[in-house]
């Protein structure tokens, strides 16, 4: 939406018919839902929520990790061994074999199942902050998006306008030409600007359409690229949101969140890595026949694997990488966070600062200097030059005055996003959490 470009003089109406107003709310009925005739935030926040597809693929994983947490914690399945032994191979058969039945079961060395079942657990814990973080991001996405629609509407707005004004500056100029009143350049002066509006108005129509697709794809519905929305851009804010210093927001931020659970999930399976030498025991029993189906018999069996070969020194050492790359992980994602912090803090105050320089000091001076110059001409005290002139810095001036709006209230959103806090905070998705706990 930034862009640097030469708006020409004929902004004067802009200028004229005043600031950033309320955007007109639409008559037709939104697709969203009925009875809603525009989209708001708010409702872009709950659409999003419901249909961004990233946002469900980090639901279905947590979904994943509850699973594989509850499986985590099960022993092995108990085998039904069936056996024939001392079948005689010269005559006979099966009835003169020695015939068993029986069950065998794995017992996991003591403390593996726990530390299985806990590394699971952490791994839904991950999965979840990992999902909060992916809803606290598209939050603030969808946010910069539906601002991004507004100033473009916007910007259509005030430039269709101002190619109306061109126009009919552009036939001014030509009438005193043709009456003899003024040079041939006062007319190519009205005309040069009127190109340029026209060229920008194609530009910012073509921004618009680019916004509402890209906040029609964060919604999850592109069927609704063309949906009216309402609100306007915020004129300012207050900078009390920025007393929450990061002491008191850092730790539960889901990133960190999400990093400090991979680092005691690593430590878990390192642990568990420990463990990996020490055999775990298979126990059997079983009963059955004699040979000679005189007598019956009961049979025991104990295995222990021997860890000769295979003393899990690689998966010791993959564990301690894993710790220590988990460590550095936890530090890089809160130097991280701590780093925008001061880059969103100071956006958010500079762009207080010129908004409100702008609002209290740049656009009234620059109103009066137009009023000025306008009563000036009408008493021949300016030409036709100085009025286009004085017309054109208005009105950039009150362009250049959206552009700021704009960046104030993404820099709110992206302060906002650190924080974790918003207009839908306490939304949460229920069977998530459900599916966790079992």
């Amino acid at each position: 939406m930034k862009r640097e470009v030469y708006y020409g003089w004929p902004l004067l109406l802009a200028v004229v018919l005043g600031g950033a107003g309320t955007l007109p709310v639409m008559s037709q009925e939104f697709p969203g839902g009925p009875g809603t005739r525009s989209l708001t935030l708010e409702g872009a926040i709950g659409l999003a929520l419901a249909s961004n597809p990233r946002l469900s693929a980090a639901g279905s994983q947590v979904a994943g990790a509850a699973g594989r947490a509850y499986q985590s914690k099960l022993w092995p399945n108990p085998e039904l061994e069936l056996s024939a032994e001392d079948w005689p191979t010269g005559g006979g058969g099966f009835t003169d074999s020695k015939k068993l039945v029986g069950l065998s079961q794995a017992f996991p060395f003591p403390g593996k199942k726990k530390l299985d079942g806990a590394i699971g657990r952490l791994g839904v814990r991950v999965s979840q902050a990992e999902y909060d973080l992916r809803r606290v991001e598209l939050v603030r996405e969808v946010k910069t998006a539906f601002f991004e629609v507004l100033a473009a509407a916007r910007l259509v707005e005030v430039a269709r306008e101002l190619v109306a004004v061109a126009e009919s500056s552009a036939a001014t100029a030509r009438k005193r030409v043709l009456a003899g009143a003024a040079a041939d350049q006062e007319l190519l002066r009205a005309e040069i600007p009127l190109e340029q509006a026209r060229t920008e108005l194609a530009g910012f129509e073509r921004e618009q359409e680019t916004s509402h697709q890209k906040l029609a794809n964060l919604l999850g519905r592109p069927d609704l690229a063309g949906a009216p929305v309402s609100g306007a851009l915020a004129e300012t804010v207050s900078l009390a949101v920025l007393d929450a210093g990061p002491g008191q927001w850092l730790a539960r931020h889901p990133g960190v969140v999400a990093a400090r659970a991979g680092k005691e999930r690593a430590e878990a399976a390192e642990r568990r890595a420990r463990l990996e030498p020490y055999p775990d025991v298979k126990i059997g029993a079983a009963g059955g026949q004699e040979a000679d189906g005189l007598g019956s018999i009961v049979q025991f069996s104990i295995s222990v694997p021997l860890p000769i070969i295979d003393r899990s020194k690689g998966r010791k050492q993959e564990a301690q990488a894993n710790v220590a790359a988990a460590d550095a992980e936890l530090e890089a994602t809160e130097q991280r966070l701590l780093r925008d912090w001061g880059i969103a803090s100071q956006r958010l105050r500079t762009a207080v600062q010129q908004a409100a320089s702008y609002h209290d000091r740049i656009l009234p001076k620059a109103n009066e200097a137009l009023r000025l110059v306008q009563r000036g001409f009408e008493e021949g005290k300016f030409g036709f030059i100085d009025l286009l002139d004085t017309q054109r810095t208005a009105a950039e001036a009150r362009l250049a005055y959206q552009q700021k709006l704009l960046e104030l209230n993404t820099a709110q959103a992206d302060i906002e996003a650190l924080l974790a806090r918003g207009p839908v905070e306490g939304i949460q998705a229920p069977e998530l959490h459900s599916a966790a706990r079992k």
